[in-house]
């Protein structure tokens, strides 16, 4: 996934597939409004050129993050490479524009059509006459019934991740001849766009064994512009190759090496000449930036920040002083070797520099968004008042625009679970639920019946850890007194005409006599205040005691602090005192992924925790392994928050179903959740995702998706943040390539300039001055 967050990696196939932008719905005929849903918030920025001025040959070495475990899509262990090297081998009947959208892909198709819509809906498609598979075998209507079969889930042998669409399938047959498909439904289907993409040859379907195992390692067949040369593990390492037998416009490539490589370690194999394009994070971009002519020209770790190290050896010498500890001949090495390591590490960051300058950052928005998962199976968060709460707290127009911003990209806030700005079935539906309110906030919380100030059960161990040092307090004071007993004592030894009442008035006072029973604990600042975080609000209530304990007034000695007498109003920041009920605080579990590309996540997830601190919620924000993120705690339901996003799809009510699915209780009492990792659902949506499945007409369709979101906005299981930032770092010679947004690559027009069409330092002398289609 990309640096800003880790999505799931059990994402249905179809959905993974679409992660990339593979299919989309055009409307029907007919359909002719206006479009509500608007343009994308950003284009695809990937150097476009026109194919005449690219080079023929060349390898393309392509940073991907890891080699997949499967070539079949439609397998649960699929993931983004099986995804990649799919549409550059396999047939793809749709693929998305620049605008999420589909459009009919004419390599494949010649058309493809309702015919029927009573008594059943049948669908026809015309292939393209051209189009062969790599044995020279007619893609046809063979190869569309053996993936139908494959796929119903008639057949448990068939060890498929899911069967949407495939199921509502009667019988696949050949019209006038082979080149004609005639599909016919038993229910209704109007996603039937998102079937046979891509679709596998007959050889890979046709029987269990070989979609089980044939396809995992190897695909002997195909019909795209490349072929699968090697998969090799050993190496990391995926080859595509130039397809002979490719009727469509010839690829300028040779090959295509799709190399796994960590996205922290991208960078130096940028600098090293082992990629030629490679998604990065914002770290990476600004080494990039700051290397090309634009950029500073300052070493990229900042000024000096190597030289100090070097520095060290006649610093130490300098301060032991030379004409003690160390010779004057000592210290003149030292410096000599110091200087040798500064001259090297000079060097090697000029020659970093000077590699990374042949490079430029593409940059757009991915087909994707990042989400604040609210678990709502148990616990505060099961109260549907809490949840819409902590969604009215949050502004995320401040938080898309701390992500997106810098990055000079696009800031808006996603306003649909289902679609993203530009799709067919978008539309801003964030109204259900409400804008920014901190008010309604905490009267929703109220209203739960969770208020600011109550009294707080300590837990067992906090109370035992007080106590502990209750006592070790009371034992340094008692050591305290007994030495100033003495002090007086030997005082008084030494003193001569001093009068005995002098001691007797001054033992009636005690070293606390401030501390009388009528003053309480105004507050300390100590758990917030000393981390010079610069940008909580004023009004956030950062107390770290009294978020804790919701303490108001605490026994003398309880706790150090500023001390007022009985009576004294509480500063205004007691307003946003943390929230009880039942004698517990509100504290929710954040869990976010530690791994490399984290960082965005967990400087989103701190904004989130003061904006719910305005409202008394507080959070406990855990890191966990990346590999343990998702099944050990999204999946499997242990946290309270959680950020993670999901690909976009043209095909809601299909692929999206599944993540906002009421769970229902299974066979064996536990709970069916399918994809809905919030565990929060109703069946007014289902039933509106069902309507929406069956409708074929385009407006109607539309129209149902958006209600469902509507409704799942104001039930406030997740809270859609922004769009992914999607940045790629790519030689700047390199054509039709880059950061693709909502459209599909076309891996056959991508490729290295020829020089003559080269302009400075090898930029796309041809490059358009916006986004492009590159086709």
């Amino acid at each position: 996934m990309s640096h800003d967050g880790i999505g799931p990696r059990a994402v249905m196939r179809s959905v993974a597939f679409l992660t990339a932008g593979v299919l989309a719905v055009p409307a029907l005929a007919g359909c002719g409004s206006e479009d509500p849903a608007g343009k994308p918030l950003a284009g695809p920025d990937i150097g476009s050129a026109d194919r005449a001025k690219i080079a023929d040959g060349g390898t393309l070495r392509w940073a991907v993050d890891a080699v997949p475990d499967t070539l079949n899509t439609f397998q649960s262990d699929a993931d983004a490479t099986t995804t990649r090297v799919a549409q550059a081998v396999l047939p793809s009947m749709f693929r998305m524009d620049e605008r999420g959208r589909a459009v009919r892909n004419p390599d494949y198709l010649e058309s493809a059509e309702v015919v029927k819509t009573e008594p059943k809906q049948v669908v026809l498609y015309r292939i393209n006459q051209q189009a062969v598979w790599s044995d020279g075998r007619e893609i046809g209507a063979a190869d569309f019934a053996a993936q139908w079969r494959a796929l119903s889930g008639k057949d448990t042998a068939y060890w498929t991740a899911r069967n949407a669409g495939y199921d509502r399938i009667e019988k696949v047959e050949r019209g006038k001849g082979n080149l004609e498909v005639k599909v016919t439904f038993s229910r209704p289907y109007a996603d039937w766009r998102s079937l046979f993409t891509p679709l596998y040859p007959k050889e890979v379907m046709g029987t269990p064994d070989s979609f089980n195992d044939g396809a995992r390692k190897k695909l002997k067949v195909t019909a795209g512009p490349f072929t699968v040369k090697k998969v090799d593990s050993k190496e990391d390492e995926v080859t595509l190759a130039r397809n002979a037998r490719w009727w469509g416009s010839p690829a300028r490539l040779s090959e295509i090496v799709l190399r796994a490589v960590p996205r922290d370690e991208r960078v130096s194999a940028l600098a090293a000449g082992t990629l030629d394009l490679a998604e990065i994070d914002p770290a990476a971009a600004r080494h990039i930036t700051a290397a090309g002519p634009q950029g500073t020209g300052t070493p990229l770790m900042g000024p000096g920040a190597d030289g100090s190290a070097a520095d060290e050896p006649h610093s130490r010498a300098v301060a032991r002083g030379s004409d003690k500890e160390v010779s004057d001949e000592e210290a003149a090495d030292e410096e000599v070797s110091a200087r040798g390591k500064r001259s090297e590490k000079a060097a090697e960051r000029v020659r970093r520099q000077k590699a990374l300058s042949g490079f430029e950052v593409r940059k757009s928005l991915e087909p994707a968004h990042t989400q604040l998962a609210l678990n709502g199976a148990d616990g505060p968060l099961a109260d549907e008042r809490v949840r819409r709460a902590v969604a009215r707290a949050l502004d995320r127009k401040e938080l898309a625009e701390a992500v997106l911003k810098p990055l000079g990209l696009p800031a808006e806030p996603v306003g649909s679970h289902l679609a993203l700005s530009g799709q067919a079935a978008y539309a801003d539906n964030s109204g259900a639920l409400g804008r920014q309110d901190t008010k309604e906030a905490q009267a929703l919380l109220a209203d739960a019946g969770w208020v600011p100030g109550g009294p707080v059960e300590e837990k067992k161990e906090e109370k035992e850890e007080k106590e502990k040092a209750k006592e070790k307090e009371g034992a340094k004071e008692k050591a305290g007194d007994k030495a100033k007993e003495g002090e007086k004592a030997a005082g008084a030894e030494g003193k001569e005409g001093k009068k005995d009442g002098g001691s007797g008035k001054d033992a009636g006072k005690k070293s606390g006599d401030g501390d009388g029973d009528g003053t309480y604990i105004v507050g300390e600042d100590e758990g917030h205040g000393g981390r010079g975080d610069d940008k909580a609000p004023r009004d956030s209530g950062t107390d770290g005691h009294l978020a804790q304990e919701g303490a108001g007034r605490l026994k003398q000695g309880g706790a150090p602090g500023a001390y007022a007498p009985q009576g004294t109003a509480a500063p205004a920041k007691a307003g946003t005192a943390p929230v009880a009920k039942n004698g517990k605080a509100l504290v929710l579990r954040f869990v976010l992924p530690s791994g490399p590309g984290s960082g965005t996540l967990r400087s989103v997830a701190d904004r989130i925790s003061r904006m719910l601190e305005r409202i008394g919620i507080r959070s406990d924000i855990s890191q966990v392994d990346d590999a343990s993120y998702f099944k050990d705690h999204i999946a499997s339901g242990k946290y309270d928050l959680a950020l993670y996003s999901w690909p976009a799809t043209a095909f809601p009510a299909t692929d999206a179903r599944p993540i906002h699915a009421k769970p229902v209780p299974a066979a064996d009492g536990s709970l069916n959740v399918e994809q809905n990792y919030t565990r929060v659902g109703t069946d007014q949506v289902d039933q509106l995702f069902d309507q929406a499945i069956a409708t074929l007409d385009d407006s109607e369709h539309r129209e149902l998706i958006r209600k469902a979101d509507s409704r799942i906005w104001a039930v406030a299981g997740s809270i859609p943040l922004y769009q992914r930032p999607q940045l790629t770092a790519a030689r700047k010679d390199l054509a039709n390539a880059g950061a693709f947004g909502l459209r599909t690559p076309v891996y056959e027009d991508m490729g290295f300039l020829k020089k003559a069409a080269r302009g400075p330092a090898g930029t796309p002398g041809a490059r358009s001055a916006g986004p492009s289609s590159g086709s």
